[in-house]
């Protein structure tokens, strides 16, 4: 029995969930959003709840139970609230520029890295140093931002690089003097 997949999702004010064939469509304030679910598993709304059970008990179905409740799980809160991931740059002339949809990084490269968020994806600068990518699908904030933190991972010596605004960077220890 997949313990996530029997969770009962709430649906939020504002948010409506339409189920046709395999496909769950969620609109909110924010936006829409559809996800074609498997064939072992049924979705249903009822009383202002989704629930998610399996057709037939077999391994696959469990494991699908799960994925897709909390897929559509990200979805209500997405098109509800939406999801956010700030990224920082730390270093010597490490630097954001966002013009629009394009971010120009400086990241210790002899030349600028250019790089143009989806179209669906709104990035916002806090500071040259800090930004901020903002979306209602899960899985492209996160894709575009670990896209913008592989220009420069952070290092473990002196951690220089692009890193999450939370992530802590473990530190080594570099050479000794004889």
């Amino acid at each position: 029995m997949s313990r996530i997949g029997e969770r009962k999702l709430n649906i939020p004010e504002g948010v409506t969930v339409n189920i046709t064939d395999n496909v769950i469509t969620v609109k909110g304030p924010k936006g829409e959003l559809s996800y074609k679910f498997s064939n072992l598993i049924n979705v249903e709304v009822q009383d202002n709840l989704v629930l998610t059970k399996q057709v037939k008990k077999t391994k696959t179905a469990n494991v699908m139970q799960g994925t897709t409740n909390s897929l559509i799980n990200n979805m209500l809160i997405g098109v509800s609230a939406g999801f956010s991931k700030s990224l920082e740059a730390v270093g010597v002339g490490y630097r954001f520029n966002v013009s629009g949809n394009k971010i120009t990084i400086n990241a210790g490269y002899s030349h600028p890295v250019i790089m143009e968020a989806p179209k669906d994806l709104s990035v916002t600068s806090e500071s040259n140093t800090e930004i901020t990518i903002h979306g209602i699908d899960k899985q492209k904030v996160s894709e575009f931002a670990a896209n913008v933190r592989k220009v420069r991972e952070p290092e473990p010596y002196k951690g220089k690089g692009i890193r999450y605004k939370d992530e802590h960077v473990r530190r080594k220890e570099g050479k000794k003097a004889a």
